[in-house]
């Protein structure tokens, strides 16, 4: 016979009241930390996310949560292509400045793809996709991506868990 779950004390459902509880539990789970662009109608346009993840490989999807709230939430919902760029531990402040203003492109290396995509130099992977399909998903949307390219560099990912930025100094093999 099992032992019955030893459960914590904060044990709670993750209703209306409960919000920052809920999220502060799913800051245990650390997550790599993206920086998505498009083109929109006022230019090249960046935002700072961690709600990226592989979904197919065959074809090669990808998927990524852009808040309803987000200021920059309808211009990335209308591109028909974005890219997602995997950021290296020593782009932090790169990552900070997008998730203040999605115009950081101030003083960093960057190039338009043949689909006038924003791509960031130096990160350590850029998946530039089409628009593939997406979904409600309560106060965010599912947006999934074809990926058409992938470019890949060594270097050490940027991680993001409890509520900071976090790195490794050893590069993972």
């Amino acid at each position: 016979m099992t032992q019955p779950l030893k459960l914590e004390k904060n044990r709670f459902s993750p209703a209306p009241d409960y919000a920052v509880e809920y999220r502060q539990a799913l800051a245990q789970f650390p997550t790599g930390v993206t920086i998505i662009t498009c083109m929109s109608k006022i230019g090249p346009l960046g935002i700072t996310a961690n709600s990226f993840t592989s979904v197919s490989i065959d074809p090669p999807l990808i998927t990524w949560c852009p808040k309803k709230k987000s200021n920059r939430y309808a211009a990335f919902m209308q591109a028909d292509y974005f890219s997602v760029h995997i950021m290296a531990a020593q782009q932090k402040e790169l990552s900070l400045a997008f998730s203040k203003s999605g115009q950081a492109f101030d003083n960093i290396n960057w190039s338009l793809n043949a689909h006038n995509v924003p791509l960031i130099s130096e990160c350590l992977a850029c998946f530039e996709c089409r628009r593939y399909a997406d979904y409600d998903g309560g106060d965010h949307s599912l947006l999934l991506g074809l990926v058409e390219q992938v470019s890949v560099f060594e270097g050490v990912p940027l991680t993001f868990a409890q509520g900071r930025f976090v790195s490794s100094e050893e590069r993972c093999l």
